[in-house]
């Protein structure tokens, strides 16, 4: 149930706040100003993503209309004709979304500042299956156009395509993408280990690549010397190489700048660790209090798996922290790892922060480990007395991770603190205890100011989505839920 150090309100439905220490010199900045400041940021923010989302279709169009502007477009005879036409539509679709899928999975720092690494990534994750149809409608129609305008049937005409040169590759990228798709169902990744996967999605790079000579050696389609041959060879150049300078030059870069290494594992409780690592000028990451980054440490037994985890502390000049939940075989060899560890990091990553702020007030909601970056974020952010009210949930008293350093962030910067702990009720479907439940506590009662505040939500994805829910049928608006998703 909801708990505070001190009940003192009689309303069942907005317990008590917690006991707190108030800042002795508040932030300079009125509340009424930094709002208006945060909404005009939100304001450049959202049009700079409807930018990069215009761009992103803008690309597949382009890429037909360079098409239909060759003279061999415009000269369509019989079904046949009809039906290689749509084949090459469709392939030209789908290869362009493929491009705009390996940019979305670059983490180019544009794309995390304005729209969030893990949006940029459900993009990505939503685009396979349509990107995967196009693909197999590009290769059926195209079959069976040439079919029908040779009068031969799908089989033979199959086998005739297998002999023209550079058509095994294409076969061979389809197969490839189909792979990638398929382990990226929840239903089949769950049952798959995390190295499998990812071995697995790193084929999707080589079904771009080798499906490139099938595109270039197309004649009639891309011949040299058109505009959109040289539009296709820009899109994989611009594409892949941000690929190579975001997801391998970069990280390397920081990772040989910083000299990151681990000095401490701290459990703070059971299957659950600190690590404390220290390294160079670890202040000029720019990390922000809520952000995460990808991992990996450099032992014999975890060299070869990268762990997406967010920074527990905002960091110091030559400190800093993560905090592991054991998920997982790959996360339970984390506690084992001895001092002394060299440590590369990709990132910092995400708007999980209070960059992403437009409303006076902010509501921060978190369960289990996602507290660890509530807890940055509220370090990182500068507050007014009761501008920030904190709701902190565990199942039992084991889950209470990194609470009490939370409690007196809440106190140092005068916000409301509140607990929730016992396992979600049964009766209904809801994120909060039983108890809680039955005394008609709701999101609202718990923020009384919860459509004029930011809402900060983390946690397991289910019960993450049901907070999200009950926030947007209060009516907050959607540019005000941030949602940082946590598997268990």
């Amino acid at each position: 149930m909801i708990d505070t150090a001190r009940p003192t309100r009689p309303d069942p439905t907005r317990p008590a706040e917690h006991g707190r220490l108030r800042a002795a010199v508040p932030p300079a900045e009125p509340l009424d100003v930094a709002a208006r400041r945060r909404r005009r940021t939100g304001r450049r923010r959202a049009a700079t993503t409807d930018l990069l989302a215009i761009g992103a279709w803008a690309s597949a169009a382009v890429a037909v209309t360079l098409w239909l502007a060759t003279p061999g477009s415009r000269t369509v005879v019989g079904l046949g004709g009809w039906l290689t036409d749509a084949g090459i539509v469709a392939g030209l679709i789908a290869t362009d979304l493929v491009l705009v899928m390996l940019v979305l999975a670059a983490r180019v720092p544009l794309i995390d500042r304005t729209f969030g690494q893990d949006n940029a990534i459900a993009v990505h994750r939503s685009l396979g299956k349509p990107v995967l149809y196009l693909l197999l409608a590009h290769g059926l129609l195209l079959t069976l156009g040439y079919g029908a305008s040779a009068g031969t049937g799908p089989i033979a005409e199959t086998i005739s395509l297998f002999s023209t040169p550079d058509m095994p590759l294409a076969y061979l990228g389809l197969g490839l993408f189909v792979a990638v798709v398929v382990s990226s169902l929840v239903a089949v990744r769950r049952r798959m280990p995390y190295e499998a996967w990812h071995v697995i999605h790193l084929l999707s790079y080589a079904a771009v690549l080798v499906a490139l000579p099938h595109m270039l050696s197309a004649g009639s389609v891309l011949a040299h010397g058109t505009w959109q041959r040289a539009y296709w060879i820009a899109a994989y150049v611009v594409s892949l190489g941000l690929i190579v300078v975001f997801r391998f030059a970069m990280p390397l870069v920081v990772t040989f700048r910083h000299r990151i290494r681990v000095v401490g594992v701290e459990p703070i409780a059971p299957g659950v660790v600190s690590i404390h690592l220290a390294g160079r000028d670890l202040d000029r990451l720019g990390a922000r209090g809520g952000q995460y980054g990808v991992w990996r440490f450099w032992t014999r037994h975890t060299w070869w798996h990268a762990h997406p985890v967010s920074f527990s502390a905002v960091p110091g000049r030559d400190r800093a922290r993560i905090t592991v939940r054991d998920l997982g075989a790959g996360s339970a060899r984390l506690g084992r790892i001895t001092p002394g560890a060299s440590v590369s990091l990709e990132g910092p990553y995400g708007l999980f922060t209070s960059r992403a702020r437009t409303a006076p007030y902010l509501a921060l909601v978190a369960s289990g480990i996602g507290v660890t970056p509530v807890r940055a974020l509220l370090e990182d952010t500068d507050l007014r007395p009761d501008e920030a009210t904190v709701l902190l949930r565990g199942s039992d008293a084991h889950q209470q991770y990194l609470w009490h350093e939370t409690a007196d962030l809440a106190r140092a910067t005068g916000s409301r603190f509140y607990t929730m702990v016992g396992h979600r009720a049964r009766s209904v479907e809801s994120w909060m205890t039983e108890d809680d439940v039955r005394r008609g506590v709701t999101l609202r009662s718990v923020f009384p100011r919860l459509t004029e505040s930011d809402l900060y939500v983390c946690g397991p994805r289910a019960w993450s989505d049901l907070v999200v829910r009950e926030a947007r049928l209060a009516g907050v608006p959607e540019h005000q839920i941030h949602q940082e998703r946590f598997e268990s």
